[in-house]
């Protein structure tokens, strides 16, 4: 029904950016939430910031607060996470997620997912 394809990972340093983007084709539908997952190797998989497709309204990990900022556009259906100031415990497989309805922070709740970029971040 609903593909999600992420991409802009990469290797980048210590305090430095990146920009990670998630594109949906297919079948869509208006009310869709979208979210940022992440997962480090034997780590479980972990809610990194979510928005509502039409609310306006967005929601943080503590662990990436002021640092991340999660955006959209719906005309391009996509949805964006900028990375400042990054830090090598953010390495991870970052996911794109999407569910109806509300935002929501357990892998569980989401009914669509991305394959996952790397973000690898160095000291």
């Amino acid at each position: 029904q609903v593909q999600l394809v992420e991409s802009g990972g990469g290797l980048v340093q210590a305090g430095g950016s990146l920009r990670l983007s998630c594109a949906a084709s297919g079948r869509t539908f208006s009310s869709y939430a979208m979210a940022w997952f992440r997962q480090a190797p034997g780590k479980e998989r972990q809610f990194v910031a979510g928005i509502s497709w039409s609310g306006g309204t967005t929601y943080y990990a503590d662990s990436v607060k002021g640092r991340f900022t999660i955006s959209r556009n719906n005309a391009k259906n996509t949805v964006y996470l900028q990375m400042n100031s990054l830090k090598p415990e953010d390495t991870a497989v970052y996911y794109c997620a999407a569910r109806s309805g509300d935002i929501r922070t357990l892998q569980v709740e989401y009914n669509y997912w991305g394959q996952g970029t790397q973000v690898t971040v160095s000291s």
